[in-house]
Order: structure tokens, then C-alpha cells, then sequence
């Protein structure tokens, strides 16, 4: 029934990402304005045109990938003045890791959903500006690595 279809808000997607230190803790990004996701990022094909294919062109695919981009303001607690914490393991704990090293986990989801989308994942931190009359920006890129998993909303 397209009667009761109805589009979801783009401000209710979730974003976490794991603490690597205690595992089972997730720590949710604040500060979030925009995001994006890429379903064909780091995807590669092998191309398997012949003279059999009348010209043609033919492919299969022998690697897919994905990425999220999430941007926002960049946030502090009022009273401490210490970083939010989800920002603060992106930037502080995550980006700055080298090889196997450099994987965490990053699970998000819609408000609605029942489910988490989890991947083990590559950071890469955005830039971080602004101007005169405007809040200091915030972002960061998550590569999926491997398979992705799904794991229940729990309370």
C-alpha cells in the first residue's frame, strides 16, 4: 500500500562506534548534521570481454566495499569542556592507528530499526573548520572491512 509508505527523517540515523579498550561499550557520535553513505566505494570488477561477446562489454564484480562520511559540529560538554566522547575515540583513540591495528568497529541504524548495521571498519578524520559566524565543523570517513554483520537494538 503506497498510501502508507512514508519517507524517514534523515536526523534519525545513529552512529557508534566501539570502544576498542572495553569491549561491548559503544560510544555514539554527537554533533552530527549530515551523513552519507557510498555502497560502491572500493568496489573492482574484472572485465570479461571476448571476441565471444560481439562487442559487448562484460564484467563481474570481484570485490565490494562501502563507505559512511558523517559531518557535523564539532562537540564539547559544557561543564568539563572535554571533547564528546565519540568524537574524541575517533580523533584521539582510532585515526591515528597503522595496519591490523587500524580496524574498529562502527554500527549505526535508523531510529525505526530494530537492528544495527555493524562493520568492522578504517577511519579516516575530516578537516575540521569554520568562519566568524559559525560553529567549528566535525567529520570522518568509516571504510567497511569484511563482510558486514547485523546485531539487535538491545536496551
Amino acid at each position: 500500500m503506497a498510501g502508507n509508505s512514508r519517507s524517514i527523517d534523515a536526523r534519525g540515523w545513529l552512529f557508534e562506534v566501539e570502544d576498542a579498550d572495553t569491549p561491548g561499550t559503544w560510544l555514539p557520535i554527537a554533533g552530527i548534521t549530515s551523513w552519507s553513505m557510498n555502497p560502491g566505494e572500493n568496489e573492482e570488477v574484472a572485465e570479461t570481454t571476448s571476441f565471444d561477446s560481439d562487442g559487448d562489454y562484460e564484467e563481474d564484480v570481484m570485490q565490494r566495499g562501502a563507505s559512511i562520511t558523517v559531518e557535523g559540529q564539532y562537540r564539547i560538554d559544557k561543564t568539563t569542556k572535554a571533547q564528546d566522547p565519540g568524537q574524541a575515540y575517533v580523533d584521539k583513540d582510532w585515526s591515528g592507528r597503522l595496519g591490523i591495528d587500524s580496524h574498529n568497529n562502527l554500527r549505526w541504524r535508523h531510529e525505526t530499526q530494530t537492528s544495527w548495521v555493524v562493520w568492522d571498519a578504517t577511519t579516516t578524520p575530516g578537516e575540521q573548520a569554520g568562519g566568524t559566524n559559525e560553529k567549528t565543523g566535525w567529520s570522518a570517513t568509516f571504510r567497511k572491512s569484511g563482510k558486514a554483520t547485523v546485531a539487535a537494538v538491545t536496551p
